[in-house]
């Protein structure tokens, strides 16, 4: 496991670091990866590779990808390769929009269920910070399970119609 910490400062940064940070917490045998955005739309989530990562990681035992958002209204336009994988692994992935008194200051951030963390702090000018530290990825996860424990589920992997 590389400990090169990946520099966030552009779009393509944020990009490749949410890139490492997903293959090091899949590297490092992390059971639950959580992704909070407002609605996910600098994520790499139609990257082939990223979803062929994600794939290998999820047929382990009792993985656990969950998802944040403010709103999931443009993920399937923006994201078509991943909301058809989404429906593939609807028993793995859990999607939760935040209610709408704390969806305003949702973080844009990658948590694995140990160290790591990405999270892009200003995005007007594209900083931010990959880390591999215990006690600020718990700091935020801390931040993040309380909206969580408010949050509805949402963006069904399938949508059933009559």
């Amino acid at each position: 496991m590389s400990r090169d910490l990946p520099l966030i400062d552009t779009r393509a940064g944020w990009q490749a670091a949410l890139r490492w940070g997903f293959e090091t917490a899949r590297q490092r045998g992390a059971r639950r990866i959580t992704c909070v955005d407002a609605c996910f739309e600098t994520w790499p989530l139609d990257d082939a590779a990223l979803l062929e990562a994600l794939t290998a990681w999820l047929r382990l035992p009792q993985r656990r990808l969950v998802l944040l958002a403010r709103r999931f209204d443009e993920v399937p336009r923006r994201f078509p390769r991943f909301t058809a994988w989404r429906r593939d692994f609807g028993h793995a992935v859990e999607p939760w929009q935040a209610p709408d008194e704390l969806s305003s200051d949702l973080p844009s951030l990658l948590l694995d269920d140990g160290p790591v963390s990405v999270q892009l702090v200003d995005e007007e000018h594209w900083r931010g910070r990959a880390a591999i530290d215990v006690r600020s990825a718990a700091l935020l996860r801390e931040q993040v399970d309380v909206i969580l424990q408010r949050s509805a589920p949402a963006f069904a992997a399938s949508t059933l119609g009559l």
